[in-house]
């Protein structure tokens, strides 16, 4: 059984910084593509920023130079650096990990999400 948990998260006034960490445990085989995605109330979830396995990034215009995703693979643990924070950034984060089992093959797995509050 897989599974994601998150950590990080919290209230930080506008301009601050968070670090959010995600570590998968269970029966990993392999793990592949890690992100992170936000949903705003009412809203769908949106990518934030993605990692590869071989650590291509990629991120969110309304992100790119203020967030940094990384990963460390020996602790199957995905990070997501997130300075100059704004009021906008606040949601609940999820990370998410495509992980590959013998058991039940390739699947998309999700954390249980963490509230990002950014006061003005």
């Amino acid at each position: 059984q897989v599974q994601l948990v998150e950590s990080g998260g919290g209230l930080v006034q506008a301009g601050g910084s968070l670090r959010l960490s995600c570590a998968a445990s269970g029966s990993t085989f392999r793990i592949g593509v890690m992100g992170w995605y936000r949903q705003y109330p009412g809203k769908q979830r949106e990518l934030v920023a993605g990692i590869s396995s071989g650590d291509r990034t990629n991120y969110a215009d309304s992100v790119k130079g203020r967030f940094t995703i990384s990963r460390d693979n020996a602790k199957n643990t995905v990070y997501l650096q997130m300075n100059s924070l704004k009021p906008e950034d606040t949601a609940v984060y999820y990370c998410n990990a495509e992980i590959f089992t013998v058991v039940s093959g390739l699947n998309d797995y999700w954390g249980q999400g963490t509230l990002v509050t950014v006061s003005s």
